[in-house]
C-alpha cells in the first residue's frame, strides 16, 4: 500500500502524525488533493477541513484555522494556527461563537475591530462546516 506521512502541529501540539493513503486540505486557491509521490509544494491553508485517508476503511478529520503547508514527495507536513481533532469538536462553543461575532457585527460602533470580528465569523461557519461534514461522514 502507497502510503505518505502526514503530520499536523498546532502551535500547542501535535494533533496527528502517521500514514495516509490519501490527503485532501483548503489550499489558499482551492482544495488540494494529495498522494505519495506529489510534486513539492508549500501554500498558504484556509480554515477547513483536513481530510486523511488512512486505508479503505479508516478516515480522519481534522479542523484547521489556517496556517501552512509544506508537500513532499514522502511526507507532508500542516503547520496550523489552531487544529481540533474532528471528534473534539463542539459544536455549540461554535455555535455561540458564530453568534456572539454576528452581534459584535451587526451592532457595530467605533469602538470594536469589525475585522476581527469578521475573521471570527468566517472562523466560527469553518468549523461548524466541518463538523457538519464530519456528521455526514461526507467529503
Amino acid at each position: 500500500m502507497n502510503q505518505i506521512e502526514i503530520e499536523i502541529i498546532s502551535a500547542e501540539q501535535t494533533v496527528f502524525a502517521g500514514k495516509a493513503q490519501f490527503v485532501s486540505l483548503p489550499g489558499a486557491n482551492g482544495e488540494l488533493g494529495i498522494l505519495l509521490g506529489h510534486t513539492p509544494l508549500i501554500s498558504k491553508i484556509k480554515p477547513g477541513t483536513v481530510y486523511i485517508e488512512i486505508d479503505d476503511d479508516k478516515h480522519e478529520y481534522v479542523f484547521i484555522a489556517g496556517g501552512v503547508l509544506q508537500v513532499q514527495p514522502q511526507k507532508i507536513t500542516v503547520l496550523a494556527d489552531t487544529a481540533i481533532r474532528g471528534d473534539d469538536l463542539d459544536e455549540a462553543k461554535a455555535n455561540e461563537a458564530r453568534a456572539k461575532a454576528q452581534e459584535i457585527i451587526n451592532n457595530k460602533n467605533g469602538n470594536i475591530d469589525l475585522a476581527k470580528a469578521q475573521s471570527e465569523l468566517m472562523l466560527a461557519a469553518a468549523q461548524l462546516a466541518a463538523i457538519a461534514r464530519l456528521r455526514n461522514k461526507r467529503y
